[in-house]
């Protein structure tokens, strides 16, 4: 199970998501490697120090490392970050006119001889090279939307870049499901945008609903995920159902 968390939009709970559905299945037992493409590093400085890093992403898809050569492990059992640094701005101009560009991850998790249980892959927001590295090489995909006025711009693009990878390089690839984030149940906007969602997106939307919490912003801080800092909070229960909802989803196609 190869899962990319992608939307063209940032502020979405993209890496959030990214980090705790990792943590979630590491915690069920699940070896997991945590993949992160965005130049903002965010996901890795979640779990590791970037000045203790002798390689990232950028090494890797440019050719210059094996991906087990920047595998690090966190202080969680059965959990590893393939990490990434600021140099991943510049991987897509370095790639131009490459006919093997957009295969780079897929060929690289190829040549991993370690076998992880799932890999979760942090996209940057846009829809360039990087993401569709992401998108040859996963089995599934996973869109988080806020629940906000604006939440479905863009969604065509996205939905239309996911067509065309399904249609040639990954024709494997499955839209795993839409997940509704930063939902703030006191306001009439959210409960209508939540409908609205539900009604583009139908049953490809998921049963779990992320809230806003300030116990889920929080944690990255700590380097420690939800599960860790704050057991017993909202976001944690909810991103432990999202992790069992998107294991049934997989173990039922």
């Amino acid at each position: 199970m190869i899962v990319a968390i992608t939307n063209q939009k940032g502020g979405v709970g993209k890496t959030t998501t990214a980090i705790s559905l990792a943590a979630g299945f590491a915690h069920k037992g699940l070896d997991t490697l945590l993949v992160d493409l965005d130049p903002q590093a965010n996901s890795t400085m979640s779990f590791v120090d970037l000045d203790q890093l002798d390689g990232n992403m950028f090494d890797v898809l440019r050719g210059g490392l094996q991906l087990a050569d920047v595998i690090v492990p966190t202080s969680h059992k059965h959990l590893w970050v393939a990490p990434s640094r600021i140099a991943m701005a510049k991987l897509e101009v370095s790639m131009v006119g490459e006919l093997d560009a957009p295969y780079r991850l897929k060929d690289a998790f190829d040549r991993l001889e370690a076998g992880f249980d799932a890999i979760i892959i942090d996209t940057p927001p846009t829809l360039g090279l990087t993401t569709v590295n992401a998108l040859v090489a996963a089995t599934h995909v996973l869109i988080p939307i806020q629940s906000s006025y604006f939440a479905l711009e863009g969604t065509d693009d996205l939905l239309e870049t996911i067509d065309k990878i399904k249609a040639r390089p990954n024709t494997e690839l499955q839209l795993l499901g839409v997940l509704v984030t930063m939902f703030d149940r006191r306001t009439i906007l959210s409960r209508q945008v939540l409908k609205e969602i539900k009604a583009v997106f139908g049953r490809l939307v998921f049963k779990t609903v992320i809230t806003k919490s300030v116990r889920l912003e929080e944690a990255p801080a700590h380097q420690l995920s939800i599960f860790e800092h704050a057991p017993r909070s909202s976001g944690a229960y909810e991103y432990y159902r999202l992790c069992e909802e998107v294991l049934q989803r997989v173990g039922s196609e």
